[in-house]
């Protein structure tokens, strides 16, 4: 990925690494989920904000994934769920969690950090594919279609 390896950067990719692997062994239960990402490889530069936020992300895409993937389904034209790659699919539901449940998040921030885990895990499609349908859920908030209050037009570095 370019740019710093900031704790939110490592954790996302981190959480992104744990909720991939469950499209393959699904947890069976909250402890099991818990578990997962005691057990994924740790970035030992990582500070523990970063596990806890590790934590956060993976639980709440995990349990939320239902309306994360309505989401997906209205905001991408003539794509089916099931036809999604399960990288892309995890990227959007990771980048669509933290726009709508971590307020300190900007919207920029999610969309920038997804299209560089989409450059990374990806293929040469994935990027633009990403950005797309994360672009137009990103101009929905924006436009107050949601309970989000986050502006596109704002942008801080690193969040």
């Amino acid at each position: 990925m370019s740019g710093p390896q900031t704790p939110r950067r490592k954790a996302r990719r981190r959480a992104f690494q744990v909720l991939y692997g469950f499209e393959f062994e699904p947890p069976v239960n909250d402890r099991a989920l818990k578990k997962a990402v005691e057990d994924a490889p740790m970035d030992p530069d990582m500070p523990e904000s970063g596990d806890a936020y590790v934590q956060e992300l993976v639980s709440g895409v995990w349990n939320g994934r239902d309306e994360l993937d309505k989401l997906v389904q209205q905001h991408s034209q003539n794509w089916k769920i099931g036809r999604i790659a399960k990288v892309e699919l995890t990227i959007l539901r990771l980048a669509l969690y933290e726009i709508l449940h971590v307020a300190d998040i900007p919207l920029r921030v999610a969309l920038n950090e997804a299209v560089e885990l989409a450059k990374e895990f990806g293929d040469e499609n994935s990027p633009g594919f990403v950005n797309g349908i994360l672009d137009a859920v990103a101009k929905a908030v924006d436009q107050g279609k949601f309970e989000v209050k986050k502006d596109l037009s704002k942008n801080k570095e690193e969040a």
